[in-house]
């Protein structure tokens, strides 16, 4: 099912309405690890180029696709003006995210007519949604294939498909996807690695259009993730991330396979990976059950993020965010009570619809009140679909890009802050590459604070202890405590 002018296909715009409307149903699982005969040499001697806009889990698509770009044959490519096949994977949280795609896209237009033998896809999130298609349909019909976020495994013949059509090709799914196991990859990072757990969203906040870009909540089988994850340990794999648009509604779906994000974090405890991440995570869901596994750490690291959005109790139920301002930091509470040391950071929208002042004084004070590490701070933009879009008593631009610069002040003066007290100490960090620093190399410590070090190159990829020497704002300076073996 899917919508779209081609391949036989009709448009099914996304209704607030009937997508609330979802059932808990198993999600079936299907096994991709075999692609065609007839196109596992299709790419031989072709290149591809995949440019990523968004979020952990487009990267984690994006890993996928160049998994079975590789499984075809193809090669991968800096270059896009050379390259054979160029994928942009997109992004719809934001209104200035998909402007830029569509600025990208048209700037592929000279490319197209002087190497009209280029494949140019459009797939992602803004491949979701029915105005986005219809605007490429009408506006850039250079593009030649579209696909959304639930088919990304039909690659192999939506591109064969593409290569011989002479019209645009379209298959854009409405129906969720199902989950579909042991599909290639080919992971940008030989140290760190993205784990999705599930897909799709059931919370439906009323500014947000994930739930129709994602679809449903969709867990995958706890035995998938866990040998996923083991395989992973098996390669000296260091660092994991567990992907989901909230992860701690892990399993609620799994009608005959009962499961809970904590249980899955108790069991993944036990496999050989130094570290263990997550995000993002919904206060709703947090229960104490996770609380308890998290304070335990051994592999379970001590920084969580924990979106508010607003500090308001009147917004956060416009927002349809389903907590309260009080029950927020009553959780905040709990968590520092079993995890003193726990690093916190957040998500914010300023100039939500009907924020007024002192709405926004509540949001500034629930941040200090807190005392988050860091925040991704944004200005509201309305996002075509989503209920939010058509309520009353919009704020105005200024006033949204006032607030946010009175709110990031607030950030930066508690970063450093909190930078601040790690003076001197020494801290476990994972070293990730080279730094933007000349001459130094960089990485995280458990809490995800980025630090900034000289050493050896030989040490990339491994642990090291680092005594902090300046604390920066928004990153840390020190010295290595001993040399790499």
């Amino acid at each position: 099912m899917g919508f779209g002018e081609r391949s036989g296909v009709t448009f099914v715009p996304p209704s607030y309405a009937s997508a609330k409307r979802r059932g808990k149903q198993s999600t079936h699982v299907y096994d991709a690890s075999v692609i065609p005969d007839h196109v596992r040499s299709f790419g031989v001697g072709r290149t591809y180029f995949i440019q990523t806009y968004g979020c952990q889990m487009n990267e984690h698509d994006t890993e996928v696709m160049q998994g079975l770009f590789e499984a075809m044959g193809y090669e991968a490519t800096d270059d896009r003006a050379q390259a054979d096949v160029i994928v942009f994977n997109t992004c719809a949280i934001r209104e200035h995210a998909e402007d830029k795609v569509f600025g990208e896209i048209g700037h592929m237009r000279q490319l197209k007519r002087e190497r009209p033998d280029v494949v140019l896809i459009v797939c992602g999130c803004m491949a979701q949604e029915e105005g986005v298609v219809q605007r490429l349909l009408t506006k850039h019909p250079h593009v030649d294939l579209i696909f959304g976020t639930h088919n990304i495994h039909r690659l192999p013949a939506l591109l064969e498909e593409a290569y011989f059509a002479k019209e645009m090709v379209v298959e854009v799914w409405s129906k969720e996807g199902d989950i579909i196991e042991h599909m290639p990859i080919r992971r940008n990072d030989a140290h760190k690695a993205w784990v999705n757990i599930m897909y799709g969203c059931d919370k439906f906040c009323t500014y947000c259009i994930v739930p129709y870009t994602r679809g449903k909540e969709r867990s995958r089988l706890p035995e998938d993730i866990v040998e996923e994850v083991r395989t992973l340990a098996r390669q000296g794999v260091q660092e994991v991330t567990l992907l989901g648009q909230n992860v701690n509604a892990y399993g609620k779906d799994l009608v005959d396979h009962p499961s809970s994000f904590a249980e899955l974090l108790r069991m993944l405890s036990f496999i050989g990976i130094p570290r263990i991440r997550f995000t993002t995570s919904h206060p709703k869901d947090f229960d104490d059950a996770l609380i308890a596994v998290l304070a335990r750490r051994g592999n379970l690291v001590e920084h969580i993020h924990l979106p508010v959005q607003s500090g308001s109790d009147d917004i956060l139920k416009r927002m349809s965010r389903k907590y309260t301002r009080g029950q927020y930091l009553d959780l905040v509470a709990a968590i520092r009570r079993a995890i003193p040391d726990v690093v916190l950071t957040t998500d914010i929208i300023v100039g939500f619809p009907g924020e007024t002042e002192e709405q926004f004084q509540d949001t500034l004070s629930l941040v200090r009140a807190v005392g988050f590490d860091s925040a991704f701070t944004f200005a509201y933009s309305p996002r075509e679909g989503t209920p939010a879009a058509s309520m009353e008593d919009h704020v105005p631009e200024q006033i949204k890009k006032d607030r946010l610069t009175r709110l990031n002040a607030v950030m930066t003066e508690l970063s450093k802050k909190s930078n601040d007290q790690l003076l001197g100490s020494i801290v476990e960090v994972f070293v990730e590459g080279k730094s933007k620093i000349e001459g130094m190399l960089s990485g995280r410590t458990r809490t995800n604070k980025l630090v900034h070090f000289q050493a050896p190159e030989h040490c990339i990829g491994r642990m090291m202890h680092v005594r902090i020497t300046e604390p920066m704002t928004w990153f840390l300076k020190g010295e290595i405590v001993h040399e790499c073996a």
